[in-house]
């Protein structure tokens, strides 16, 4: 063990699904470090992106909602280190904090719930959902639907939609998955659909300071996880993206490195700008160039979502 006097404290957010990452986070360690039961203590910490359920996250301060609470118990000692879906971290973090590993990543695509496909949808479909490129992907292929700002966690969203407040509502199949809610919904093909930037990766942070932490962490990183979510974030860096900005992305690990794709979409779904290219693995800078291409090739309309 690295402190003989007291387990580590992993934080992490309160709900089913952010509980559910952390125990496989402790699990991992401690089967890889042959660590007792017990040797890591799971510390629930309440984030403001949790607290304020009725606007988009855009709205609220955007990613760091669900960061910045977890950040200051990582600089107050109160944890050692902290575990996020990765697609919930801002793409650029203070120098302070180490994304230190990842665990293997799961499906990395959406299931529809509520209809078993677009098509089965009525006319003037009311879809809901709070992430601006789904609701991009919807537009494009259901133009006529309208969205309605959906948050909560998974139990809420899925109760909203018994409720009938919708007709249908998009979810993370990882997600579902990691609930044991494996027949809820119906998979939607990447080519239909291309996921946010790091769906599916399960992220584990520390203070960069933190030697001894880095190096536990180290031994359950999966590095074709990782460096396929490194390049996605690039990308995020070169758009400069904000939680208002329809963004997708999915780098795919092959022999030689990387096949990434990209895409941003106009919020009504007529325009989406798409690049491929295969690069190296740990190229930050070729996926931030993939991602000035999109802005460079997009309308001045699109363009100016992720501006300033």
């Amino acid at each position: 063990m690295l402190f003989t006097d007291r387990p580590l404290r992993l934080g992490t957010r309160g709900s089913p699904l952010a509980l559910a990452q952390a125990h496989m986070t402790a699990r991992a360690l401690c089967a890889v470090h042959g660590w007792a039961e017990g040797a890591v203590q799971i510390v629930t910490v309440q984030t403001s992106g949790d607290r304020i359920q009725d606007r988009a996250l855009a709205d609220i301060g955007g990613k760091a909602l669900w960061t910045k609470e977890l950040d200051r118990a990582l600089v107050a000692g109160e944890i050692d280190f902290a575990v996020h879906s990765m697609k919930d971290v801002e793409t650029l973090r203070p120098d302070a904090f180490h994304i230190a590993a990842m665990l293997p990543r799961a499906d990395v695509r959406d299931r529809l719930v509520g209809v078993a496909n677009f098509d089965a949808l009525p006319a003037n479909p009311l879809v809901g959902t709070s992430s601006p490129r789904r609701a991009a992907q919807v537009k494009r292929l259901r133009p006529d639907a309208t969205i309605t700002l959906f948050r909560g966690n998974v139990a809420t969203r899925l109760a909203k939609l018994e409720a009938g407040e919708v007709h249908a509502t998009l979810l993370a199949a990882a997600g579902l998955d990691r609930l044991d809610q494996h027949d809820v919904g119906t998979t939607i093909p990447i080519d239909l659909m291309l996921p946010a930037p790091s769906q599916g990766a399960v992220g584990i942070e520390t203070l960069a300071a933190n030697d001894a932490v880095v190096a536990a962490l180290a031994a359950i990183n999966d590095l074709d996880t990782f460096d396929a979510v490194m390049a996605e974030r690039g990308v995020l860096k070169g758009l400069g993206g904000t939680c208002h900005s329809p963004i997708a992305a999915l780098a795919r690990v092959e022999a030689d490195g990387l096949y990434l794709i990209a895409e941003i979409i106009s919020p009504d779904g007529q325009e989406t700008v798409r690049e491929e290219a295969q690069l190296g693995r740990a190229n930050e800078a070729a996926a931030e160039a993939i991602g000035q291409a999109l802005l460079e090739r997009a309308s001045p309309a699109l363009r100016a979502l992720f501006e300033g």
